[in-house]
């Protein structure tokens, strides 16, 4: 599914064309993250807390390295980007990004990478 790039976050409302994932963002516990593919990208975002007002936030915000891809991509605002979602059955074979090799990695990869992961 293509989005738009407006925000700092990525609005539920925005995902209605997978209703899987839509679903699953408004439905998420607060604070609870779910990885997304964005642009070629799978990393972290997590549910928004619930406003001030006690209405809830139906959106997601990126979360540790993905937040700095997400900035990064806040300079094409207007442009469209590919999101999916692992758990979207055509998309199910981004639940194996953590199947990896271990001995491919080290240490300062994982610190430094640990949770973007490339499709």
């Amino acid at each position: 599914m293509l989005i738009e790039i407006r925000d700092d976050v990525i609005w539920a409302k925005h995902l209605k064309a997978s209703p899987a994932l839509y679903n699953a963002v408004v439905n998420l516990p607060e604070e609870e993250t779910i990885n997304l593919a964005v642009d070629g990208i799978v990393g972290k975002w997590a549910r928004m807390r619930t406003g001030a007002d006690g209405r809830p936030t139906l959106g997601i915000k990126p979360v540790g390295a993905m937040a700095t891809v997400w900035k990064r991509l806040q300079e094409r605002r207007g442009e469209k980007v590919r999101v999916s979602w692992p758990d979207d059955e055509e998309d199910a074979w981004l639940r194996l990004a953590d199947t990896t090799f271990e001995e491919w990695y080290s240490a300062e990869d994982e610190e430094a990478f640990g949770d973007l992961r490339p499709l």
